[in-house]
């Protein structure tokens, strides 16, 4: 199963529900959420910085990642950057692929 990782902002109203709720409530509404749609959560953390929630995890695919971005993107009170993770396996793979291509000016 495809892993992805998650990074979330909240907005101010996303903060006010935040300091309502406890963090416990929302890791567990994040998680049925991902498990929802047939994933599971490697890892789910919360930050301070740039981003205010990092989570790590499986989904059966891209299509499914991309609908539950755009379902808590909706929501208005979190921005989120959902990044595809790749095995060393992967990458390997893809060292072995070759493209054609031209460089700007060349």
């Amino acid at each position: 199963m495809p892993k992805y990782l998650v990074q979330a902002s909240y907005t101010a109203e996303g903060v006010q529900g935040l300091l309502k709720e406890g963090g416990t409530a929302r890791m567990k509404v994040v998680r049925q959420l991902i498990e929802g749609a047939g994933g599971k959560i490697e890892a789910h953390y919360f930050a301070f910085g740039k981003h205010d929630v990092v989570v790590i995890a499986d989904l059966p695919d891209n299509v499914t990642a991309v609908a539950l971005s755009l379902t808590v993107a909706a929501a208005g009170v979190i921005h989120l950057v959902t990044t595809p993770l790749l095995t060393a396996e992967e990458i390997d793979g893809a060292t072995k692929k070759t493209a054609k291509y031209r460089k700007p000016g060349a």
